[in-house]
This record gives structure tokens, C-alpha cells and sequence, in this order.
């Protein structure tokens, strides 16, 4: 059955392989349990009912995958996307998390149509690569935001805006340490260095008694409080499309990038380095993204550290379909993910912040109008708090240097018309 299922012997792979290959992709993401409540909770749900729907729409979203286009990607909900969601959507712009539920719905929807109908190639052909890798190292800069703030380590400072906190108190010594932990277990090639390092800075927390102990296993929160909480129709407010926006475009980009990168480590694209099967994929990761908002979690999307266990030999869907198993079995471990403190997953996000940011090594410096619009880009996200923000400022950067130094030729209808409407949106409709 899973051989005709799978293709197990076309691929050159066994089942041995790819259940080490799903335990190795799950050790290297499984983070998110424990981040990602953390993360949302922050907006006044339900921390159980959002590790109860982490885990679901996790599980889902793999099992999509795999049994959809048959690739070793897990899904999950994405680190950068719960950030926006909860620090600029509902904090910041003041809306309700059920409001922003229902505008990650809308972004699905439009990305499921997007990737039906073969729109998504044209998106993504019009935005230059580095506004991309832009993007990315902002995203990354605002998690790292988030990480220092949690830790302790940068506070609030009405003189200076920000300021240095008080680094011998425990919650920025614990963070610290957690992240050169990551940081060596990395660069020594240990599977699944960021969860050992959220786990370890965790029971030394709770062993001298600096954290509370809630158990580790139990029976499954109730998803009650999340489930099928979305207000579709608050999100259709004008002053809410760039959010819907950048929830889309973030996932299409981010989504593209970890198939590409996937599928390119495991020899699955061709000679002229396409996808084969990349609208099947699309279709998985959009339906996820629906999955995910009824169940009660921001966008949910592929992840990159299923190039963990594409690196072990995964090379199927049979790789993506063990870590959806192995996020169904997590559902008895809300205790022990109750009990991981803000300084524990702050490393975490620091961490993520780091591999994000690494892009910008690829932007010609040299152009100053393309140097210009990605600074912009990078800088404006942590600065606004706001990832729509960044990606409008640098819309509007890139097409008005290209356009006042007399480099025309390289705009494109979209860039024109996405940055006209951003225009629009800051001056007019500004949240």
C-alpha cells in the first residue's frame, strides 16, 4: 500500500528511511508547540486551545502534503506570520483575534485561488529577488525584536525609545544561555538544537525553581475556545487589506522558498530547476492555511527544517505523513508545553531571526536603489512593529528609485500598481 501510495522504489527509498526521515523533521520544528502558543497567547487566547489547534492543523497541513504532491514537506503554523499576527494585527492595530482569524481565512482563500488558477507564478516573477530576501531579513529582525523583548534583555526607554534591561535578573541570563546552547548545537549538526535548547533553558528554569511545573502529559486541552472562533466579516474592512495582503504575499514568498530549497536538496526538481508538481503543493499549503484558521492558529506554512529530514534521506510524502502522526501524538504534551516560560522560546525566535536575516549576504550593496529599498524593508518592520509597513515602504522605495533614476525598464505593471496602492493605504487608510 505505501509503496503505491508513496513510489517508495522510483525515489530510491525505503520505509526505514522515511520514518527516521519524519522523526528528524519533526525534532527540528517541533519548537512551534511550544513557541506558538506562547506567541498567540499574547493576544488573549486560549494557550491550550492554540497548542491543541498547533498541533491539529500541523498534523493536517503535513498529511496534505504528503498525500497531495507526495513531498517530504511538513507544514506547520509559520514563525514570522504568528509575530505579525499577534504583535501588529491585534496588539498594535487594536484588532480582535477573531478578526485577525478571519483575515488569515481571506489570505487563504485568495492564495488557494491564486495557486488553482496559476496566478502565483506571475506574483512571484514580479517582485525583484531582493525585496524577497528583504522581506525575509525583516521578519527576521522583528522576531528578533520580540526575542529581546521577552527575554528581558531590551525594555522600553521613554528617553532613548528602547534601552538595555537588567541582565542579572534570571530571565535574560536563562535566554542568553539558551541561545549560544542552539547556537553550538548547530554548528555541531545536532538534530533538533533549537527544541534541546528550549527544553534544556526549561528544566534548569523549573529545577531552581525559577519557572512552575505543570506536568508532562495529559489528556488534550479543549479547543473549544479557538475552534471556528474566525470573524470573516470583520475582516472586510478596508483598512484591513494590506493585512490580508502581507498574510498572503509573506506565505506565497515564504512557502515558495522552502519548496524550492526543499526540493532542489532532495534532487526532486528538474534540470532547469522546476518543480515538478508545484501546484499540487500549493493547493496543500493553501488548504492547510483555511485548516488552520478554523481551527484556531495564524497561517500555516512549510517549513523549512524539512530540509532536516530530506538531509536524512527523506525523499516522499511518507516523510511528511510521520510528522503529522508525530504531531497527533503531541496533543498529550500540554503540560509540559505550560510550563515553558517567555525566556525559554525567546532563543528560539532569536535563533529563527538569525537564519532569516542571512538573505541580505545575497543584495548587491553597490546599487544604492537596491540597497536603499531593502534597508527600508528590513529596518521598518521592527521599527513600526508592523510587517505590512516594511513591505509597503519598500514597494514604494524600489519603484520610486528605479523610476526617478531613469531604470523604468526594470519596474513591471504589478510593482507600479501594488505600490500605488500601498500610497493609498498609508495615506488614506492608515490603521
Amino acid at each position: 500500500m505505501l509503496e503505491k501510495l508513496f513510489k517508495l522504489k522510483a525515489h530510491r527509498t525505503n520505509v526505514r528511511t522515511e520514518i527516521v526521515a519524519g522523526l528528524t523533521t519533526f525534532l527540528a520544528m517541533a519548537y512551534i508547540l511550544f513557541v506558538n502558543p506562547s506567541i498567540l497567547g499574547a493576544t488573549g487566547m486560549d494557550k491550550g486551545s492554540v497548542f491543541v489547534a498547533t498541533c491539529l492543523a500541523a498534523a493536517i497541513g503535513s498529511a496534505l502534503m504528503g498525500f497531495i504532491a507526495n513531498y517530504p514537506i511538513a507544514l506547520a503554523p509559520g514563525m514570522g506570520l504568528n509575530a505579525f499576527f499577534t504583535y501588529t494585527v491585534v496588539l498594535h492595530m487594536g484588532y480582535t483575534w477573531q478578526i485577525a482569524l478571519g483575515a488569515v481565512f481571506l489570505s487563504a482563500c485568495i492564495f488557494f485561488a491564486l495557486s488553482i488558477f496559476k496566478i502565483r507564478e506571475w506574483i512571484i516573477r514580479s517582485i525583484p529577488l531582493p525585496l524577497r530576501s528583504a522581506i525575509a531579513a525583516g521578519i527576521g529582525l522583528f522576531l528578533a525584536l520580540i526575542a529581546l523583548e521577552n527575554a528581558g534583555i531590551v525594555i522600553a526607554n521613554p528617553a532613548t525609545l528602547v534601552g538595555l534591561g537588567d541582565l542579572t535578573k534570571p530571565g535574560p541570563l536563562f535566554a542568553m544561555l539558551g541561545f549560544i546552547l542552539i547556537v553550538v548545537l548547530e554548528a555541531r549538526k545536532i538534530t533538533g538544537a533549537v527544541l534541546i535548547g528550549v527544553l534544556a533553558v526549561t528544566v534548569l528554569a523549573i529545577v531552581l525553581g525559577y519557572s512552575p511545573f505543570g506536568g508532562v502529559m495529559s489528556m488534550p486541552p479543549s479547543i473549544a475556545p479557538t475552534f471556528m472562533q474566525l470573524d470573516i466579516k470583520g475582516a472586510f474592512n478596508v483598512s484591513l487589506i494590506s493585512v490580508v495582503f502581507a498574510f498572503l504575499f509573506v506565505d506565497v514568498f515564504d512557502n515558495s522558498g522552502t519548496l524550492i530549497g526543499v526540493t532542489k536538496r532532495a534532487g526532486l526538481a528538474d534540470e532547469d530547476g522546476n518543480i515538478p508538481k508545484m501546484g499540487r503543493a500549493l493547493v496543500a499549503d493553501s488548504a492547510a492555511a483555511l485548516f488552520g484558521s478554523l481551527l484556531g492558529t495564524s497561517t500555516t506554512t512549510s517549513y523549512i527544517e524539512s530540509a532536516a529530514g530530506v538531509s536524512a534521506g527523506g525523499r516522499t510524502g511518507l516523510t511528511a505523513i510521520v510528522v503529522a502522526i508525530l504531531f497527533l501524538l503531541s496533543l498529550f504534551f500540554a503540560p509540559l508545553a505550560g510550563s515553558v516560560p517567555a525566556f525559554a522560546t525567546a532563543p528560539a525566535l532569536l535563533f529563527i531571526a538569525v537564519l532569516m536575516t542571512s538573505g541580505l549576504a545575497e543584495i548587491d550593496w553597490k546599487d544604492i536603489t537596491v540597497a536603499a529599498p531593502v534597508t527600508v524593508t528590513a529596518l521598518t518592520m521592527p521599527f513600526t512593529y508592523s510587517i505590512a509597513n516594511g513591505i509597503a515602504f519598500g514597494f514604494i522605495t524600489w519603484t520610486l528609485a528605479k523610476l526617478l533614476t531613469g531604470r523604468a525598464r526594470e519596474l513591471n505593471a504589478a510593482l507600479i500598481v501594488l505600490s500605488i496602492l500601498f500610497v493609498i493605504k498609508l495615506g488614506w487608510l492608515s490603521a
